[in-house]
Parts: C-alpha cells; sequence; structure tokens
C-alpha cells in the first residue's frame, strides 16, 4: 500500500514538473519574442540555399526580375521564383518520363516550353489581375478624394489621405504619388507618370477629369462623387458580364488542354503511340494542331472578352 501511494505521488509529482516546465519555457519564447520585437531583431537564416539566394537577389542580374514580379504583384523575391521554376521543371520532367513514358529530349524540351510558356502567361494574367484590382479601387479613391476636398483639404493633401486609407495594390502607387508631390515636382507631371505607369482606361479618365477641373475650376467633389458612383456602376456590370461568360471562358482553357492529356494517356497505355509525331508528317500534324488549338483559344478569348 505504501509503494503504490509512493508511486502515484511520484507520477503525479512528474506530471506536475512537466506542466510547470512547458509552461516556463512558453514564458521564455513569449519574452524572448518581445524582446526581439522591442530590439528589431532580424531572424538570421542560416541555410546555405537561402544565403545564397540572397546574395543572387543582391545582385544586377536579378533587378530586372525583381521589377517583373513587383509589377505582377507577386510575392516571391527572384531566387525564389527561380527556385520554384528549376522544381516545377524537374518535376515536370519526371511526370512526362515516368507516367506518360516520354523519351528524356522529349520530355525535357516540352517542359522547358511549358515552363517558359507559363511564366510569360502569369507575368501577363497577374499584371492584368493587379489593374483590374486597381480600377476596381476608383470608385473608393473618388469618394475619398471628394471627401477630402469638401472639407477644405488641397488636392495634395487629399491624394496623401488616399496613400494612407487605400488598400494595396493603389496604396503604393499613390504613396509614390505622395512622394512626388512631396518632393517638388509639379502636379501634372506627377499624375501623368501615375497614369503611364497604370495603362488603364478609367486611370486614363479619372486622370484627365482631376486635370481639366484643376485647370478649369468648378466643383471638383460633385465631379469625384459622380465620377465614383459611375465607376461603381461600371463594376457591378462588368462583374455581370464576367459571370455570364464564364463558362465560355473555362472552355477556352479546357480545349487546349484535353486533347494534349488524352494523346499522353494513350501513350502511356500504348507503347510508342506518340511516335508517328516525331516523323515528317507527324511534326507537320503537330503543328498544325498546335496552331489550330492557339487559334481557338484565342477566337473563343476574343469572343468572351466584352469592352465597355
Amino acid at each position: 500500500m505504501t509503494a503504490a501511494l509512493i508511486a502515484t505521488f511520484s507520477a503525479l509529482s512528474f506530471l506536475v514538473g512537466i506542466l510547470y516546465y512547458l509552461d516556463f519555457r512558453k514564458e521564455k519564447r513569449d519574452w524572448r519574442k518581445q524582446a526581439e520585437q522591442f530590439y528589431h531583431v532580424e531572424e538570421r537564416r542560416k541555410s546555405f540555399i537561402v544565403l545564397l539566394g540572397d546574395r543572387f537577389d543582391q545582385t544586377d542580374a536579378a533587378r530586372p526580375m525583381l521589377k517583373k514580379l513587383r509589377s505582377a504583384n507577386i510575392p516571391l523575391t527572384p531566387s525564389e521564383f527561380l527556385g520554384a521554376q528549376i522544381v516545377a521543371f524537374m518535376g515536370l520532367i519526371f511526370v512526362l518520363s515516368s507516367l506518360f513514358h516520354l523519351r528524356f529530349l522529349l520530355s525535357f524540351i516540352t517542359s522547358l516550353l511549358f515552363i517558359e510558356a507559363a511564366k510569360k502567361l502569369l507575368f501577363m494574367v497577374r499584371k492584368n489581375k493587379m489593374k483590374e484590382r486597381m480600377a476596381e479601387q476608383l470608385p473608393e479613391i473618388c469618394r475619398i478624394l471628394a471627401n477630402a476636398t469638401r472639407s477644405g483639404m488641397t488636392l495634395n493633401q487629399g491624394i496623401q489621405m488616399v496613400a494612407q486609407e487605400i488598400n494595396d495594390p493603389a496604396r503604393a502607387e499613390f504613396k509614390q504619388l505622395a512622394h512626388e508631390l512631396s518632393l517638388g515636382i509639379e502636379f501634372n507631371s506627377a499624375i501623368q507618370s501615375l497614369e503611364k505607369r497604370m495603362n488603364n482606361r478609367e486611370f486614363k479618365l479619372f486622370v484627365a477629369t482631376v486635370l481639366i477641373q484643376k485647370k478649369a475650376g468648378g466643383n471638383l467633389s460633385a465631379i469625384l462623387e459622380e465620377m465614383g458612383q459611375t465607376l461603381e456602376d461600371r463594376k457591378i456590370l462588368k462583374q455581370e458580364i464576367k459571370t455570364m461568360t464564364a463558362e465560355q471562358r473555362y472552355i477556352s482553357y479546357l480545349v487546349p488542354v484535353i486533347p494534349v492529356f488524352l494523346v499522353l494517356m494513350m501513350n502511356n497505355i500504348i507503347d510508342g503511340f506518340i511516335d508517328p509525331l516525331l516523323s515528317g508528317i507527324g511534326i507537320l500534324l503537330a503543328l498544325l494542331f498546335i496552331g489550330g488549338t492557339v487559334a481557338t483559344f484565342l477566337l473563343v478569348r476574343k469572343v468572351t472578352n466584352i469592352r465597355m
């Protein structure tokens, strides 16, 4: 009986000791986190690959890629983006060679072309998406500027308020605009440079309205408020059109994918199924197929791309 009580007491003491130890570790971790935040201590990464990537990010060769990534609103560093391409390239070669039984040279060339095309498509789509998101923020920008000018602020002060109140991605552009104005750059030049960076019809209309009202005078707050309401109505109409054409847009993506997938599956089932495509007539047929698929994709996208 005594031995059982001692064993029970020892087990309970051990559990209580573990709980106190875990609580001490938690307090120590929280205290260390607060100390690092107070003293702005940066976390040091000691991985060789990460250090090599950081060194590559600081070179001149990485600057054009960084500019592309920022313009496309892709939250990756050049080294991370390059690493993702290498991993995707090797994975695609492995899938085509092992799963679909393609020859290594053909898998290598196909993977290289696919990665290059996917990269260009990604930059194009993301850049257009960023411009669309900024165009969707224009009604809110017009309302903030209208409220600022109505309350007695100048247009420059209203732009500074927009840079503080608006969300990304428009925040970065209006911060740059406010910074240029604070440095003494002429208003017309600064806002026209914003228009060139955006290259969007809604922004061109916004810039033209602001410049005309600033030069000719008038009730700028009323004009901006009316423009914000008009742009809001346009955004709702665009969303309705996008919803109505969603099926056709997805068909345009499926049309090129399904034949390629079927050919690869047949090559997996039947050995040498894809070999005739590597002959003279086969290459000609493959080029005709690729041209027809691309033309179909472009035509469907053209039909569904309703401009306003």
